[in-house]
């Protein structure tokens, strides 16, 4: 099964429009960034049409490349004060302290989960209510093991990159579920025994090709999260050709990336909502 993320995102996406529709007002979401660079522009492109599709007004704030922290974690803040959610696009210049600006988003305004306090409240999950967001790249993961009938409870994961993004959240929601999970890196002694024994493989090392199909067994389920750029094309950290192999895949493009993004808007109006009651009370 080639998971066709495209496909899930459009579903995802029309979901999310009929609760904005419902909700009774336009919901607003407000970029941060500061990156500067052609991929952040693509990134947030990708995202700003996703979210004209949902109802969701995106607004993007591009500050210098040259600001500080505290000044980005201010215009965080600032933000905060008029939107339903706000994210941060990811990466920061080189030399900023991300934790000091991802820790300026508001819990009850994280949409991408990525403060700390966001974080705990999802590494803490099942004993939370209500239940906490999902990183959206964990929430793509989710749906994409229900929606191939992946019941993860007793088999055995291997989680390619411990990154804030990918590898955390999903080795941490997989770890709930009663998944048997291995967190590897490239200089990890076991990375070729532990991909070679997995039944789930989660990969967000942004290394093109690393998983061979030799390197995995007949059946495993490959979500593949890792996106780099080889040859001008950008590509998966799994050869295609593992997808012969897998009876789940994830292709990159088009695999779990649109259906993170759609899970991000999702998010956004769960938020919304959850405000809206907590007003109402």
């Amino acid at each position: 099964m080639i998971i066709d993320g495209r496909a899930v995102a459009d579903e995802i996406i029309a979901s999310t429009r009929e609760r904005v529709a419902a909700f009774g007002r336009a919901l607003r979401l407000v970029a941060i960034a500061a990156d500067g660079s052609a991929a952040t522009a693509s990134y947030l492109t990708i995202k700003k049409r996703q979210a004209l599709k949902a109802g969701i007004e995106m607004q993007v704030v591009d500050l210098a490349a040259d600001a500080k922290a505290l000044f980005i974690a201010a215009s965080v803040a600032s933000a905060a004060q008029a939107a339903d959610a706000v994210i941060v696009q990811l990466p920061l210049p080189a030399g900023i302290d991300t934790k000091t600006v991802l820790n300026a988003i508001p819990l009850d305004k994280d949409a991408d989960v990525l403060s700390d306090a966001a974080r705990t409240r999802f590494n803490h999950g099942a004993f939370m209510h209500p239940e906490p967001m999902m990183p959206p790249v964990a929430a793509a993961m989710k749906t994409i093991l229900e929606r191939a009938g992946i019941a993860v409870k007793g088999l055995r994961a291997a989680v390619v990159g411990n990154g804030w993004l990918v590898g955390e959240p999903c080795a941490a929601w997989l770890a709930q579920q009663g998944a048997a999970v291995t967190v590897l890196t490239r200089d990890s002694a076991d990375f070729t025994s532990a991909l070679a024994a997995a039944d789930i493989i989660v990969s967000g090392a942004g290394s093109p090709g690393l998983i061979k199909p030799g390197m995995v067994k007949q059946g495993v389920v490959i979500i593949d999260a890792g996106t780099s750029e080889s040859n001008g094309a950008i590509v998966g950290d799994a050869d295609p050709a593992c997808a012969d192999i897998a009876s789940v895949f994830t292709p990159v493009p088009g695999g779990v990336g649109p259906v993170a993004v759609a899970c991000l808007f999702q998010n956004a109006i769960t938020l919304a909502e959850r405000a809206a009651a907590a007003a109402a009370r």
